[in-house]
């Protein structure tokens, strides 16, 4: 089962189910209505009999207002040594803040402040079962689901103290999409291909079994330490090829088109745009 969130029409913020070429909506009066029902702890939402062509919806991102985005650091062996750093001995984790979050198709904005604008392709995992101190084996009882993320980041904010948030959550430095897929059309998380263009250009290519520390060891350190809640999206780290470790650097300019793909979990584009 795929999930979105959408508009049609110029109409409120809606959830669907995504049916091919096809999109389901169902009945919901919250403001994220994707979040509303991973929390109900249902099976299938209720859907209405209306059909909408997916071609006549704008998408926004899956999310709209998670509890928490959770970054993962240097997560692939060969990004930690691109970006000159070690890999540490647990995972390193930071926050995005969910109002840096936008859907497929979204302008990613580069205002005068956000230095030497990055790129991360990641596969994001979201949490559907609230959970304390969970145990690495069940790390599968707690995942809703699989997203994709665009972890953007402004390295000369983040790389000029020891703390990232704030250089990884300019306004759309978060985007998220296109749905949501649920954990059943995965057999495994931990062998998908992943890849980032720009204009066509492959700047990463990975897969996921080259994580370090891999999804169960997530769920079970976070959640060590905070309890983790239905909707927190952990995007899991980014494979080697961003801008930061090329010679030269290679940031992000305007006017450009970047595309994330995940296997089993779909296609995430987004074009930058320069800001005063």
């Amino acid at each position: 089962m795929k999930l979105i969130t959408f508009t049609h029409n110029g109409g409120p913020v809606r959830g669907g189910v995504l049916d091919g070429d096809v999109v389901r909506p169902w009945f919901s009066e919250d403001r994220d209505p994707v979040l509303a029902f991973i929390a109900s702890n249902r099976s299938e939402p209720a859907l209405s009999s209306e059909r909408v062509p997916l071609s006549a919806v704008r998408l926004l991102a899956p999310l709209l207002h998670p509890p928490r985005v959770f970054g993962i650091g240097l997560n692939y062996r060969e990004h930690a040594a691109e970006s000159k750093m070690a890999v540490q001995s647990v995972p390193t984790v930071f926050i995005k803040l969910s109002s840096s979050i936008i859907g497929h198709e979204a302008d990613v904005l580069l205002p005068p402040e956000a230095t030497q604008p990055d790129y991360e392709a990641e596969l994001g995992v979201v949490i559907g079962k609230a959970g304390y101190r969970i145990a690495a084996e069940d790390w599968k009882q707690h995942v809703f689901g699989y997203t994709i993320v665009n972890d953007i980041s402004a390295r000369g904010v983040q790389l000029a103290t020891s703390q990232w948030t704030l250089g990884k959550s300019f306004p759309t430095f978060t985007p998220m999409g296109p749905h949501i897929v649920t954990s059943a059309e995965i057999a495994d998380p931990h062998t998908l291909d992943i890849e980032l263009t720009i204009d066509g250009e492959v700047m990463q290519r990975a897969n996921t079994r080259d994580l370090i520390f891999r999804i169960p060891d997530l769920i079970a350190y976070i959640s060590a330490l905070v309890p983790l809640q239905p909707g927190d999206v952990i995007s899991t780290g980014t494979p080697p090829g961003v801008g930061l470790g090329r010679t030269p650097p290679r940031w992000l300019r305007a006017r450009e088109t970047m595309e994330i793909t995940v296997q089993g979990v779909g296609l995430l584009r987004n074009r930058t745009r320069a800001t005063d």
